[in-house]
């Protein structure tokens, strides 16, 4: 197993944010993390990069506990993430922002290495043409696609993505869909994603896991949840939903 969540739970103050989440990781799966607004899905996220130490439960990375270990650790162990709301080096250019993700990554390349890997991973996500353009004059879709670029440039095991279809249109969502598809396939990066999109989503992941107010509700096949009757109720409202979510 690449990661494996032995009962995490989250608490701020009274607040408990996570309770006793509990999954297997294999690699070179797509695991599909979904559930409402406020249900403990980015927590998550915090609590296995690094960002939160979890208020209970172990966290497994590649046979090792990492619990409550730095963000940079994780980085340098091989864990990447894109976030929710983009945060690219808005004044330095595409190319340079996709370099620091290879410098400060697992490998920790020099300069003239990392600009190398800049240049290839740029060609996969397709931002080739945008290289010398400063970050900050993208539009969201290249942006969500740069920010992926400076994650992969790190070269991880894992990579956690964090809604990179929010925003998008739908010619836009197809060809990020794409990407993800890719970069376990080419680059045989095992991927985490949260996601609202629900039929992109669906037809991505090999595994949905479904959180709700913290609790894990659900877990298995996107067939699995999208019937599962608790997560129609607390997530989709609508049992029509889930057979047209299936066949997008």
């Amino acid at each position: 197993m690449i990661l494996q969540v032995e009962g995490v739970g989250k608490q701020f103050g009274g607040l408990q944010a996570l309770l006793d989440v509990t999954f297997d990781l294999p690699a070179g799966q797509i695991l599909g993390l979904i559930g409402p607004n406020g249900a403990g899905k980015t927590t998550l996220f915090n609590c296995i990069n690094g960002v939160y130490a979890p208020s209970a439960g172990r966290v497994i990375f590649r046979g090792e506990d990492v619990t409550a270990s730095k963000t940079y650790d994780m980085a340098h162990r091989g864990l990447a993430r894109t976030h929710q709301i983009v945060r690219p080096l808005n004044e330095l250019t595409v190319r340079e922002n996709v370099t620091v993700g290879a410098c400060f990554g697992r490998e920790g390349h020099t300069l003239g290495k990392a600009s190398q890997i800049a240049d290839e991973v740029l060609a996969f996500v397709e931002l080739s043409d945008r290289h010398d353009q400063l970050a900050g004059s993208l539009n969201v879709g290249q942006k969500k696609r740069l920010e992926m670029a400076r994650a992969l440039a790190a070269q991880p095991y894992l990579l956690l993505l964090d809604e990179v279809l929010a925003g998008l249109n739908p010619s836009e969502i197809s060809r990020m869909v794409d990407i993800v598809k890719r970069i376990r396939d080419e680059r045989s990066v095992t991927i985490i994603m949260i996601e609202h999109v629900m039929h992109a989503v669906m037809n991505v992941s090999d595994r949905i896991i479904v959180l709700d107010y913290g609790e894990q509700i659900a877990e298995g096949s996107p067939e699995e949840v999208a019937n599962n009757p608790k997560v129609i109720e607390a997530y989709l409202g609508d049992p029509e939903l889930a057979e047209q979510l299936l066949n997008e």
